[in-house]
């Protein structure tokens, strides 16, 4: 095991200062990177080091892999924890870590890259015996084949980015003329926001709740499950209020959810913390969704 002293935060705001002061109690030194903007920011005065790595535009700086592992590289740091959102889902920033040297704090690059793709996760994790719901094993080529999807699945369905998140590209279609004129809105949403315009098709289950499930896996694969987020109040397939333990599911579906989601995790060779997504319906059964590489902005409500 790699022994730190030194670690990048490549992130900012409230996921950053919590890093550092995480690095604070554990006796690492912390190094900030921000943008030009954010200059006065709370974790570059919080942080033992600050490295200015662009101008405020996003794709200049915090999405700017080669300024932030020049950052590292210089600052001496030994390992960079992307904290949420920018580069904490790459998995080319995962490897181009790998490539220098440096300890990238989440999931292997190609975990990450088996993880990004939606509908491919969805299809593994259904071959490897996960309760998904019924839809297509893979993003839709063409109208006719959502059309013909759709109809045997049943209606309503909803229309899913395979690269999506935060509600983006994402539509309900309770008819087959409203299938013709969502779909290429979901698809040019989803390329507009993700630059992938890969649609799949899932049965629309109504009346269900929202239930995730926090993992946590070390590096001899060893899995646990740190509790489960309520999170079925939401809108516009955001969500809105978190609540942990649920207080809709039993003690018995509580555990079946952890075993599903530690079990995948491991199997897939997951490493570091990460969130597995279930809808329950009214008979109780748990259906996987999706899985979010990395921790996720609502860890502090499990914990």
């Amino acid at each position: 095991m790699t022994t730190l002293d030194k670690i990048l935060i490549a992130s900012r705001g409230e996921i950053a200062v919590r890093i550092i002061r995480a690095c604070r109690e554990l006796g690492i030194q912390s190094v900030a990177v921000y943008s030009e903007a954010d200059a006065h920011s709370l974790p570059v005065h919080l942080a033992d080091e600050a490295i200015c790595i662009g101008p405020a535009n996003a794709r200049e700086s915090y999405l700017n892999i080669p300024a932030i592992m020049s950052a590292a590289l210089l600052s001496g740091a030994q390992a960079i924890h992307p904290g949420y959102g920018f580069v904490s889902e790459s998995a080319d920033f995962a490897e181009v870590c790998k490539e220098h040297g440096l300890v990238f704090i989440g999931p292997p690059s190609d975990v990450l890259a088996r993880f990004h793709d939606k509908a491919a996760t969805r299809l593994a994790l259904k071959r490897s015996g996960m309760p998904v719901i019924p839809g297509s094993d893979g993003p839709v080529k063409s109208v006719a084949e959502a059309l013909r999807i759709a109809e045997a699945i049943g209606y309503p369905v909803m229309l899913k980015a395979k690269a999506g998140g935060g509600g983006r590209g994402m539509r309900k279609a309770i008819s087959p003329s409203e299938l013709q004129r969502l779909l290429p809105q979901a698809a040019s949403e989803a390329k507009a926001s993700f630059g992938d315009d890969g649609i799949y098709i899932e049965r629309c289950l109504e009346g269900v709740r929202h239930v995730e499930a926090q993992i946590a896996v070390d590096d001899a694969g060893r899995g646990i499950c740190l509790g489960e987020r309520e999170c079925s109040i939401q809108r516009r397939n955001q969500k809105m209020i978190e609540e942990a333990p649920s207080a809709s599911i039993s003690e018995s579906l509580r555990q079946d959810i952890a075993k599903l989601a530690v079990d995948a995790a491991v199997r897939f060779g997951y490493r570091n913390v990460g969130t597995f997504e279930f809808l329950v319906d009214a008979q109780n059964k748990p259906y996987f969704i999706e899985v979010n590489s990395r921790i996720q902005v609502e860890h502090t409500v499990t914990e």
